[in-house]
């Protein structure tokens, strides 16, 4: 699969993005949540709470137990209703 059509995914533990290297979630992976969670706002900020959660413990894990500031803002705050 070329690297235009894989999906933008994070790697575990470093919450880089598979694909394109940068801090997950990258834009592409945003359009694609948004998209597949179009009508069900609630439960994409339930499942990109739950994911933050995840990788302020493993990101916590890499740096002797802090977690990486802004993470809020990373996961939930670019997905918020407006």
């Amino acid at each position: 699969m070329s690297r235009a059509h894989r999906e933008h995914l994070p790697t575990r533990p470093t919450w880089r993005c598979q694909v394109c290297g940068i801090a997950w979630p990258c834009s592409p992976a945003k359009l694609r949540l948004l998209a597949e969670y179009r009508e069900r706002r609630a439960a994409r900020l339930v499942y990109l709470a739950t994911l933050q959660a995840e990788a302020a413990e493993q990101l916590a894990d890499l740096d002797q137990g802090t977690p990486p500031a802004g993470l809020a803002d990373r996961f939930t705050g670019w997905a918020r209703a407006r």
